[in-house]
């Protein structure tokens, strides 16, 4: 990307973060998004990404997604906790049960310092890691809700957010109607470079993620969105 690209996929960022903190949101707490997963085009199980609104954490106050998938051998739980106007990550709790293997995997966020501090349990050992990043460090899903108060991207519109262990610039590719949860949805396609992420954003009034694939807590996975509970 060049160098007046990369700015303006800043700006661009930037609007999406300033409108965050300005919109009205199309959701409210309490909100849940059920999905199939499926593998290699086969069902391996359920999913539900869930709004839980504002909470207290430390004395503080912060915002709480929670995302959660199930199969035939594999948890994942994760507990998000992302500032309530930027929708940018403070804390994220993750555990894993992955073929009879647990671990449990805390990200600590400091946005100022641009570091995340890392710690892992897992057979009885901690391990502790410090990243550094330049800011601001961004989680997929506070992404996918921060898109959803702005109002989305038109195509070929593209910004580049920074995850804890890569970066990606995300761009609108095209219109599309997506099948999920017996209707047809007018939605764009959005997709990333490197080619990480795919994610169908319904274009209506609630901007719903109809279908995520890619990394998204479990590697290699096709989430199609099959009910919603405003």
């Amino acid at each position: 990307m060049t160098r007046r690209g990369i700015c303006c996929a800043h700006i661009l960022f930037m609007s999406l973060v300033v409108g965050a903190a300005q919109a009205a949101a199309p959701f409210a707490a309490g909100e849940v998004i059920r999905y199939a997963v499926k593998m290699a085009g086969i069902k391996a199980g359920e999913a539900t990404l869930a709004f839980k609104g504002e909470t207290d954490r430390d004395g503080k106050k912060c915002t709480l997604i929670m995302f959660s998938a199930t199969g035939f051998n594999f948890l994942d739980d994760e507990r998000i906790y992302v500032d309530g106007q930027t929708f940018l990550p403070e804390l994220v709790v993750r555990d894993l049960n992955i073929f009879g293997l647990k671990a449990t995997i805390t990200e600590e966020y400091d946005q100022a310092a641009g570091t995340i501090k890392v710690t892992k349990v897992a057979n009885g050992a901690t391990t502790v890691q410090v990243l550094e990043k330049k800011g601001p460090i961004d989680n997929i899903y506070g992404f996918i809700y921060r898109y959803r108060v702005h109002g989305g991207l038109n195509q070929e519109e593209e910004f580049r957010i920074s995850l804890p262990t890569h970066d990606v610039t995300i761009a609108g590719v095209k219109d599309v109607e997506f099948a999920a949860a017996g209707k047809t949805y007018p939605a764009i396609l959005l997709r990333s470079v490197p080619s990480q992420y795919s994610i169908w954003m319904d274009r209506g009034p609630e901007r719903l993620p109809l279908g995520i694939a890619g990394a998204f807590g479990i590697e290699n996975v096709v989430m199609t969105m099959v009910g919603h509970t405003p």
